[in-house]
């Protein structure tokens, strides 16, 4: 959608220079030939970016009248972008670090004073993930990561997004939480997956020292062929989830007695539907806080959903209480 009003003024200004005024071909002085403008808005309010611009003057050199723009130009912002660095880095914190959905970000944004479209949210997250990409595939970077940290300890795990589809092999360093390799595969035959960590063992400059998976029967031989001397230990949410079936089954049995003895909200809400006194919106109010209750499953085995639908309506049946209790008082 074009803009209807007219932008602000900016409210800070910076000149940016070029930082050498030599020729990089020619070695001869550069003449500082003319100014560009450019705004920027950035966390802090829209900043005015003016550019000295110098050119070679000499006609044989190869770099005549080519135009040096300031170097730190870049640390402000993309090339031909109107929002700054720092609002892409604070996007793709809120999408990846809170879970924010794009209208939320959007929102949060305009509450800090940003003139910005949802749709250019969505055009800004896609930057993000472009440099993400970038910064990830950056091998020297890599490399001194886990140089520095001396041993890897490789987690590997399949992400299918449904039945049928290729499944996604993501293989991570659980030590500094980079992801060193990620491929979709047809299948998750031993031979398949003993290539890609054998790929990955090959490509790192530290050895590995631990691997971490889910247990599937297939990861375990594949390590077993790719990494025959290396430890392989169950992830710590799978060996809890496994510990604590017997309590989960239990647990879900107690939530599903539960719910038979809640049963019977819907015909209490047709009651009074037509009404709009106090008490019926009281009544309705409660009824919802039930269905609340009812639709959450909790994170088991952590969160177990039985034990926290017990608390809720035990809730709800303390607050029943404490209406009966006034009401019984004022009729005495």
């Amino acid at each position: 959608m074009a803009r209807k009003v007219s932008r602000p003024e900016p409210a800070f200004t910076q000149h940016l220079q070029v930082l050498y005024a030599h020729c990089p071909e020619c070695r001869q002085r550069m003449w500082a030939d003319y100014c560009n403008r450019r705004t920027v808005a950035t966390l802090q309010g829209l900043t005015r970016l003016i550019l000295h611009v110098r050119r070679c003057h000499r006609s044989d050199c190869p770099r005549y009248l080519q135009p040096c723009r300031p170097e730190a130009e870049g640390t402000h912002a993309l090339p031909q972008h109107e929002f700054g660095l720092d609002v892409l880095a604070h996007i793709g914190a809120l999408r990846y670090a809170e879970h924010r959905s794009v209208p939320e970000i959007h929102q949060h944004l305009v509450g800090r004073g940003l003139v910005i479209a949802e749709r250019t949210v969505t055009n800004l997250l896609d930057r993000y993930e472009e440099l993400l990409a970038v910064t990830l595939t950056d091998d020297q970077r890599l490399q001194g990561l886990l140089a520095e940290q001396g041993r890897v300890i490789l987690a590997i795990d399949g992400l299918q997004p449904d039945v049928g589809h290729e499944v996604l092999w993501v293989l991570r360093d659980c030590l500094s939480g980079t992801v060193l390799l990620a491929r979709s595969l047809l299948s998750s035959r031993q031979q398949d997956l003993a290539a890609l960590i054998g790929q990955v063992r090959d490509g790192l400059p530290v050895p590995i020292t631990g691997v971490v998976s889910d247990g599937q029967h297939s990861i375990r031989k594949a390590v077993a062929q790719a990494l025959p001397d290396v430890p392989h230990q169950l992830c710590h949410f799978h060996y809890l989830r496994e510990a604590a079936r017997p309590i989960y089954e239990a647990d879900r049995h107690a939530k599903k007695e539960l719910k038979k003895r809640v049963r019977g909200v819907r015909p209490i809400e047709r009651q009074v539907a037509d009404r709009t006194d106090p008490e019926a919106e009281a009544i309705r109010g409660y009824c919802d806080a039930v269905r609340s209750a009812l639709t959450d499953d909790g994170r088991p085995p952590l969160g177990a959903p039985g034990l926290k639908l017990h608390e809720r309506l035990s809730g709800v049946v303390a607050s029943l209480d404490r209406v009966a209790e006034k009401r019984g008082s004022r009729k005495n």
